[in-house]
């Protein structure tokens, strides 16, 4: 075992079978057969010297010994592609200004950011946050890229590169029982939202009036934090995404009298092209780091969508 070394190909198949859930969308998102994933798997196991994935069961699992190496695995893999993009552009400099959703500007970025400032330490990066409906026209003039949402259903040529899809949901106060029962029966159904331009108030008020639901608007605010301490409080309820949502909220559905909402995808704008000119080598290094860190979830998302 002093002389094991393990293989970034063997960690990725290994890290892909357990993200997507099985050898053949692993296969098809490593543009590999399936008998070469596990076959690079069992190789793994064998260096390893250790059973990693529980094929016994109607879903494959990882096993104890299992769960432990798919850390390693992940942080491994960041590693290298760190190492890689560090070296390839030593004296890359330039500053970017990138447009993002607030509730990613507070969850999801910043921990991409400082990976790429780690490896990109001459590069200064400007988080700016606004709503989707102004992001894309802001390109080239107070932006150089965005992260915009859109309807999943709408995506086109327009809509930029897709990065992951998000599911909108719901959600009330948790713990706070009288509140929440208050926020959720009350009619008319006190809301929390954004100004115009938010796509999640758009789909909110659209889904109650097409249902007959007659809501008010209870509390509008610019500020992401203010609509999230609003419906904390038991004032109202609102719309956020599955994957960003706090925990201390309670996601509501169908079975508690709301109707369902569009799939929304996140994609990746650049500036248009203009004559003599396009985006800076500094926002193409951005745009790929952050395709890089997000392309295990768009390979996830895609694979639930495509069995979906």
């Amino acid at each position: 075992m002093m002389e094991a070394r393990l293989d970034p190909d063997l960690l990725a198949a290994f890290v892909a079978v357990l993200d997507l859930g099985g050898f053949t969308a692993a296969a098809r998102a490593l543009n590999r057969t399936q008998s070469a994933v596990s076959m690079q798997v069992q190789r793994l196991e064998a260096v390893a010297g250790v059973k990693l994935l529980d094929r016994d069961r109607r879903q494959i699992a990882a096993t104890p010994e299992g769960e432990a190496m798919l850390g390693y695995a992940r942080r491994l893999l960041a590693l290298q592609r760190e190492a890689l993009q560090s070296v390839a552009r030593p004296g890359l400099r330039g500053r970017v200004r990138l447009g993002v959703m607030a509730d990613y500007s507070a969850t999801l970025v910043p921990p991409i950011l400082a990976r790429f400032a780690a490896s990109h330490p001459g590069i200064e990066v400007e988080v700016i946050t606004g709503l989707t409906a102004e992001m894309p026209r802001q390109l080239g003039r107070e932006l150089d890229l965005a992260i915009v949402m859109h309807e999943a259903s709408k995506l086109d040529g327009s809509t930029g590169e897709l990065l992951r899809y998000e599911t909108p949901v719901w959600a009330t106060a948790r713990g706070h029982a009288l509140r929440q029962q208050e926020a959720v029966q009350r009619r008319p159904l006190p809301l929390a939202l954004s100004p115009s331009g938010c796509l999640f108030r758009a789909w909110a008020i659209a889904a109650l009036d097409q249902a007959g639901i007659p809501w008010r608007l209870a509390y509008l605010s610019a500020n992401y934090a203010a609509v999230e301490a609003a419906v904390r409080a038991g004032l109202a309820v609102s719309v956020f995404k599955a994957g960003t949502m706090a925990r201390d909220l309670r996601p509501l559905g169908v079975a508690d009298g709301f109707p369902p909402l569009p799939r929304a995808a996140i994609c990746l704008h650049l500036p248009p092209v203009k004559a003599g000119g396009g985006p800076s080598r500094a926002a193409i290094a951005l745009r790929e780091h952050i395709r890089e860190a997000l392309n295990d979830t768009v390979a996830t998302q895609s694979a639930i969508v495509a069995a979906g």
